[in-house]
C-alpha cells in the first residue's frame, strides 16, 4: 500500500514537472513577442532631448534675455510639494542631480519626483505597516516592540527612491560596459574611414542602438552637445560623468588630447578598444569562475534528489514486483 502510494506522488510529481517544463518552453518562445520595443521610445527622448539641447545653445549665442530651456518643466503636484516643505536647496545638490542623471533621468522634473516620493514614501508606509502590524497581523508583543517594527519599516522606505536610482545605475552601467568595446570598433572604422568625431558618434549611436539602448542614448547626447556647445571639451567630459565607467573616461581624456593638441585619434582607440575588450573578457571569465561554488547549493537541493529518485525508483518497483 506504501510502495502504491509512492509510485502515485512520484508520477504527480513528474506530471507537475512535465507542466512546469512546458510552461516554462512556451514562455521562452513567445517572450521575443511580449517584450517591449523600448529603443524607439528611448531614441524618441533622445532626439527631444537634442532639440531641446539645440534651443538652448542658440539662445544662448543670440544672447537672448529669456533662453530656451533644455528641461521639461517639472509637474505641478510634485513643485508643490517641493515648494511646500522647503526642499529647493535639496533639488541643487549636485551629487543627487549627477546620480540622477547616471540613471539616465534628466531635467528639474526627476529631481522634484525624486525628492517628493523621498517625502511621501515613509508617511506611507508608517500607514500601511501600522494596520499590518496593530490591525491584520495582531501581534501578540509589547506595544513598544510594535512601533519599534512599525517605525523600522518607515525608516527604511525613505531610501527606496535610492535604492531604486542606484539599481538603474547598475542596470545602465552593466548594459554600456559590455556594448562599449563593439562601440568603439565602430567608431574606430568610421574616423579611419574620414569621418570627423561628430558624424562617428551619429553613426555608431545609430548601430549600437540594438545592442544598448543606454549607449545609444549617451552617444546621441553627446553627438548634440559636440554641435551646439561651445567648449567640445565639456561634451567629452559630460559623458564620461553620466556614465561612471573607468573605460569610458579613458576614451573621453584620449579624445580632449586629441581635440587639445590635433593629435591623430585612430591609434589610440584602437589601443583603448582592445583594452575594453580585454576588460570584458577578464570579467566573463571572473564570472564563469565563480560559477560552480554558486552552483553547489542548487545541485544539492534540486539535482541530486531528481536522480536519487530516478536511480532508486526502478529497484523499488522491482522489490515490490518480486514480494
Amino acid at each position: 500500500m506504501n510502495l502504491d502510494l509512492f509510485i502515485g506522488n512520484t508520477q504527480t510529481i513528474i506530471a507537475l514537472c512535465s507542466a512546469l517544463a512546458v510552461f516554462s518552453a512556451i514562455v521562452v518562445v513567445a517572450w521575443p513577442y511580449l517584450a517591449r520595443d523600448e529603443l524607439s521610445s528611448r531614441m524618441r527622448q533622445v532626439s527631444s532631448e537634442r532639440e531641446r539641447i539645440r534651443a538652448r545653445e542658440r539662445a544662448k549665442l543670440e544672447a537672448q534675455k529669456k533662453q530656451a530651456s533644455l528641461r521639461s518643466e517639472p509637474k505641478k503636484l510634485f513643485k508643490d510639494i517641493v515648494d511646500r516643505f522647503n526642499l529647493a536647496k535639496q533639488a541643487e545638490d549636485g551629487s543627487m542631480v549627477k546620480m540622477l542623471r547616471m540613471a539616465g533621468y534628466r531635467g528639474q522634473n526627476p529631481v522634484f519626483v525624486f525628492l517628493s516620493l523621498r517625502l511621501i514614501m515613509p508617511v506611507v508606509m508608517f500607514a500601511v505597516a501600522t494596520l499590518y502590524v496593530f490591525v491584520v497581523l495582531q501581534l501578540e508583543q509589547p506595544l513598544f516592540l510594535k512601533l519599534a517594527i512599525v517605525l523600522g519599516m518607515a525608516y527604511g522606505a525613505y531610501y527606496l527612491p535610492t535604492i531604486y536610482v542606484r539599481n538603474q545605475i547598475t542596470k545602465r552601467q552593466k548594459s554600456i560596459r559590455r556594448a562599449w568595446p563593439d562601440a568603439l570598433d565602430l567608431l574606430l572604422i568610421c574616423v579611419e574611414s574620414g569621418m570627423g568625431i561628430e558624424a562617428a558618434f551619429r553613426k555608431v549611436s545609430e548601430e549600437i542602438g540594438s545592442q544598448s539602448i543606454a549607449l545609444a542614448e549617451e552617444l546621441s547626447l553627446t553627438t548634440a552637445e559636440l554641435s551646439y556647445l561651445q567648449d567640445r571639451r565639456k561634451a567629452y567630459e559630460n559623458l564620461g560623468a553620466r556614465t561612471g565607467l573607468e573605460g569610458v573616461r579613458g576614451v573621453v581624456t584620449a579624445l580632449v588630447q586629441a581635440e587639445k593638441y590635433g593629435t591623430p585619434i585612430g591609434t589610440a582607440l584602437r589601443v583603448l578598444a582592445q583594452e575594453n575588450r580585454d576588460m570584458r573578457m577578464a570579467e566573463a571569465e571572473k564570472k564563469a569562475a565563480a560559477l560552480p561554488p554558486k552552483l553547489t547549493v542548487p545541485m544539492i537541493l534540486f539535482f541530486l534528489p531528481v536522480l536519487f529518485a530516478v536511480i532508486i525508483t526502478p529497484a523499488a518497483i522491482q522489490v515490490a514486483n518480486i514480494q
